[in-house]
C-alpha cells in the first residue's frame, strides 16, 4: 500500500485522493514506522477524499507574494537575514567573554592605529599597522601612503578585521547563520568603503585635478549609457565587437543531432589523422558553451583538433516559459546521454573521452554513474573542469541557498517557468563585491574610464536561462542535500554512486575559484576509487579553464593518485602536488594521449546512414537564442 506524500508513516489506498487520507468515517488510518509493528490511529473527523478547493487559490497567493518579495529584494530572503541577525545578535548578548574579547581587541586597534599615526608623522615610510589581504588591491596606489589618506586606509582595514572578528566564532551561532553574518557586514563595509568618495579618495581627487573635472563628466556619461542599455535589454558596451559565428565561436564544424534540448556540434579536424576516441565536451546549462571556443587564440576546441582530435560539443538551448518541466534527468537523457549515442553512431568509436565544464562536469558524472551501475562501458575516461561534485562545503554561493532563499527562487522561477542569467549572476557579482561591483563604479562612473571589453566579458553577458525543474532539482537535491555525494540521488528510480565509476579521471580546480572553490572540487577523491589526475590552476572560475599556451602568468599544481589509492586532504595534496609553469592544456593533453589508441583517419562530419545528417554549420541555432 503507497505512503501517503506529505506523511511518509501514512498510508493510503489506491482509491485514495493524492491529496488526502483514505476516507474510513471515525475508524482508523494505518500508521507505522519502519520496522514497528503498524498501528490505528484515530481521527477525529472525516478528511475528504477530493483535494480542498482552497488548496490551489493559497498556493498562488502564497508564491505570488514570495515572487513579490524576491523581485524587491533581487532573490535574497528577508527571513534568512532576519534569522541569521537574530541568531548572532542573541549569542553574542548572552557571551560576556565574547564582548570582552571584541572590547580589547577594540582598545588594540585603537592604539595600534595611534601608534601608526605617530610613526607615520615622523617617517612616512613607517611599516603600517596592519595590510591588506593579498586580493584586496585597492589601496594599492602609493597616494593612499600620504596623510591623512594613509590613517584613513588604515582606520578602515582595523575596522574590516574587528568586523569579522565580532561575526565570527561566537558560541551557539550556527555556522550558516555565521557566514550570511561575515558576509552582510562585508557588502555594507565595501559598500562604504574610502575609496568610493570623493573626500576621501586621493587617486580620484588627483584624476578629477588631472581632467579638469572632465572624468565627472564622462563618467556620468557611461552611468546614463549603461542606465539606458539595462532598460532596452542590450549587450553592455563593447560587446558588440564579439559576434558569435564571426568573432567568437569560429571553429569550423557542422551540427549533427539536434532535439528539443540541445544540439551536438560535430567540429572539423585540423591534422590528417585524428585518435579514435573522439572528445565530447558537456558545457553547464548555466551558460553558453562557446567559452570554451572563444577567439581562435584562446579556444580549447581548435587546441584540441589541433591536437589531433574529434570534438563534439552540446550547445544548449536557452529555456523559455514552455521549458519550464524540464528536470534533471531530461537534461541528462537528452543531453550527454544522446550524445554518446550519436557520436558512437558518426565515428564507430566504442569508447570516448568525455569532459565536463561547471554545472556541465556535475551532470556529467551523474550520466556516468548511471552507466557505471548499468554496466555501459563507453567512457574511454573522464574530465571534471571546476565541477562540483560534493556539496557540503560550496563556498560563499552557499550563502544563498538555504529553504528559504529556495522557496523564495521556486517562487521567482514558477511565475515565469525559468530563472534568469541576470539574476543569478548578480549574486556571483556579490561574491567579489570590492572587484565586480565597487572598484567598477569607482573606475567607470567617477574616474570615468571604461575597461576595455575582452571576449571573455563579452561571453559572460551572454547568459542564459534555467527552467524551474531543473534549478529546483539541481538547488535541492544537489546543492542543499548532497544526494549525489551520499548516495541518495536516483536516475531512471534507482540510487546511482560516484564510488562506481573506474574510468581514469582528469580534475581540474581553480586557485580563486569562488563557483566551485577548489577544495570543494578536490572532494572527487573521496567518493571514487577511480584513478584521478587534479590539477589545480592559476587563475578563476572562467579565467582558470580559458588558459590557453603561450599566457603570461600561468601556472599549476598537479599529482595522481592512483586507482584505488588513498585520498589525501587539499593541504596534504598541496604540498606534495609538483609545480608547473605555463598553461595545463598541454598536461591534459598528454594525459588523453596515454590513454587514446594510434592514429586513424577522421571521421566524417555526421553521419546521414545513421540518422545524423549534418543539419547546419558551426555554431547552430541554439547559441544565438537570447
Amino acid at each position: 500500500m503507497p505512503r501517503h506524500r506529505e506523511n511518509p508513516y501514512v498510508y493510503v489506498s489506491a482509491a485514495s485522493d493524492a491529496r488526502g487520507y483514505h476516507q474510513l468515517g471515525k475508524s482508523a488510518l494505518t500508521r507505522k514506522r519502519p520496522g514497528q509493528e503498524a498501528r490505528p490511529v484515530t481521527i477525529d473527523e472525516e478528511t475528504p477524499a477530493s483535494p480542498d478547493p482552497l488548496d490551489g487559490i493559497a498556493q498562488t497567493l502564497d508564491r505570488t507574494a514570495a515572487a513579490t518579495i524576491a523581485q524587491m529584494t533581487n532573490g535574497l530572503s528577508p527571513a534568512t537575514m532576519l534569522l541569521a541577525a537574530t541568531d548572532w545578535a542573541a549569542h553574542l548578548a548572552r557571551s560576556p567573554g565574547k564582548q570582552m574579547l571584541l572590547g580589547a581587541k577594540l582598545a588594540r586597534k585603537y592604539l595600534r592605529l595611534f601608534d601608526y599615526a605617530a610613526r607615520s608623522a615622523h617617517d612616512p615610510a613607517a611599516a603600517p599597522a596592519i595590510e591588506p589581504l593579498p586580493q584586496d588591491r585597492r589601496f594599492a596606489d602609493p597616494a593612499w601612503a600620504q596623510p591623512p589618506f594613509n590613517l584613513i586606509a588604515q582606520g578602515f582595514l582595523l575596522n574590516q578585521q574587528w568586523w569579522h572578528a565580532a561575526t565570527t566564532g561566537i558560541g551557539g551561532v550556527s555556522r550558516h547563520h555565521e557566514d550570511i553574518m561575515a558576509f552582510a557586514t562585508r557588502q555594507l563595509l565595501d559598500m562604504f568603503a574610502p575609496t568610493n568618495f570623493l573626500a576621501t579618495n586621493p587617486v580620484l581627487q588627483r584624476r578629477i585635478a588631472e581632467t579638469g573635472g572632465r572624468c565627472l563628466a564622462d563618467g556620468f556619461a557611461h552611468l546614463v549609457e549603461d542606465a539606458q542599455r539595462i532598460i532596452r535589454g542590450a549587450p553592455p558596451v563593447g560587446a558588440e565587437a564579439f559576434k558569435v559565428g564571426e568573432t567568437v565561436a569560429t571553429a569550423p564544424g557542422k551540427v549533427v543531432w539536434r532535439n528539443r534540448l540541445a544540439e551536438l556540434i560535430q567540429y572539423a579536424p585540423t591534422t590528417a589523422t585524428v585518435r579514435p576516441e573522439p572528445v565530447l565536451i558537456v558545457p553547464a546549462w548555466i551558460m553558453k558553451y562557446y567559452i570554451l571556443d572563444l577567439s581562435p587564440e584562446n579556444s580549447l576546441v581548435r587546441w584540441l583538433t589541433g591536437q589531433g582530435y574529434t570534438v563534439f560539443m552540446l550547445s544548449w538551448h536557452n529555456p523559455a516559459s514552455a521549458d519550464r518541466d524540464l528536470d534533471l534527468d531530461d537534461y541528462r537523457r537528452m543531453g550527454p546521454m544522446a550524445a554518446l549515442d550519436a557520436i558512437v553512431a558518426i565515428t564507430g568509436s566504442a569508447t570516448i573521452h568525455a569532459a565536463g565544464y561547471c554545472l556541465g562536469g556535475t551532470l556529467l558524472s551523474i550520466a556516468a554513474a548511471a552507466m557505471a551501475r548499468d554496466g555501459d562501458d563507453r567512457l574511454a575516461s573522464l574530465t571534471l573542469l571546476a565541477a562540483q561534485t560534493e556539496f557540503s562545503e560550496p563556498g560563499e554561493l552557499g550563502l544563498f541557498i538555504d529553504e528559504a532563499q529556495l522557496d523564495l527562487l521556486r517562487a521567482m522561477m514558477w511565475s515565469r517557468g525559468y530563472l534568469d542569467s541576470g539574476e543569478m549572476g548578480g549574486a556571483f557579482q556579490m561574491l567579489r563585491s570590492n572587484d565586480l561591483v565597487w572598484s567598477r563604479v569607482l573606475q567607470t562612473y567617477l574616474m570615468g574610464e571604461r575597461e576595455p571589453m575582452i571576449d571573455l566579458m563579452a561571453w559572460n553577458a551572454d547568459g542564459t536561462r534555467m527552467p524551474y525543474a531543473m534549478h529546483s532539482d539541481y538547488l535541492t537535491r544537489l546543492f542543499l542535500a548532497d544526494d549525489l555525494a551520499e548516495g541518495r540521488l536516483k536516475v531512471e528510480g534507482r540510487s546511482i554512486a560516484l564510488s562506481a565509476i573506474r574510468a581514469p579521471m582528469f580534475v581540474v580546480g581553480s586557485e580563486r575559484d569562488h563557483v566551485a572553490p577548489w577544495r570543494s572540487v578536490h572532494k572527487i577523491h573521496l567518493l571514487t576509487g577511480a584513478e584521478i589526475r587534479f590539477v589545480l590552476t592559476s587563475g578563476g572560475h572562467n579565467a582558470g579553464i580559458v588558459s590557453e599556451p603561450g599566457r603570461n602568468g600561468r601556472r599549476y599544481r598537479v599529482l595522481t593518485r592512483e586507482a584505488d589509492g588513498a585520498a589525501c586532504d587539499p593541504d596534504d595534496w598541496m604540498a606534495r602536488a609538483e609545480r608547473q609553469q605555463g598553461s595545463w592544456w598541454p598536461e591534459w593533453g598528454r594525459w588523453l594521449d596515454a590513454r587514446s589508441s594510434d592514429p586513424v583517419p577522421p571521421p566524417p562530419l555526421g553521419a546521414p546512414d545513421e540518422g545524423y545528417p549534418a543539419l547546419g554549420d558551426a555554431p547552430g541555432r541554439y547559441v544565438l537564442e537570447q
